[in-house]
């Protein structure tokens, strides 16, 4: 299961949604930090004064404050969790609830799951997937 975060906006649900998805079966978990790639910003914040139009400059302070004070950044390594305390809170509420509820769990003997590529397909000699 992997969530994407949206700071000041669905990370208060970020540990119903990994109880939800450990009650369901899940064994994995990840997260991405809402990131604002310049195809996307201007659809986002548009977006967000429509229908949140009270949340909207905090979302995006918050979203800076992760992202080095822009809207986005493209940076290996950080750009899907972002930096800062906001970042680091988040992360550290996030292990926590992968700890109480078996999430990511690879001690004990415990492997992660193996892939099925069973259904991968390599492209055509023009480049276009075939269906299945």
């Amino acid at each position: 299961m992997v969530a994407a975060l949206i700071p000041a906006l669905n990370d208060k649900t970020l540990e119903h949604v990994l109880e939800a998805a450990a009650a369901a079966g899940a064994r994995e978990a990840a997260y991405v930090i809402m990131r604002l790639p310049h195809e996307l910003k201007a659809l986002f914040k548009e977006w967000l004064a429509a229908h949140y139009p009270e949340r909207a400059e905090h979302v995006i302070s918050i979203v800076r404050q992760m992202r080095g004070g822009r809207d986005n950044d493209p940076s290996f390594g950080t750009r899907m969790t972002g930096t800062g305390s906001y970042a680091e809170l988040i992360e550290q509420r996030f292990d926590i609830a992968c700890r109480r509820y078996g999430l990511n769990d690879h001690g004990a003997g415990r492997n992660p799951p193996e892939l099925d590529c069973s259904r991968f397909r390599p492209p055509s000699r023009h480049g276009q997937m075939t269906l299945f």
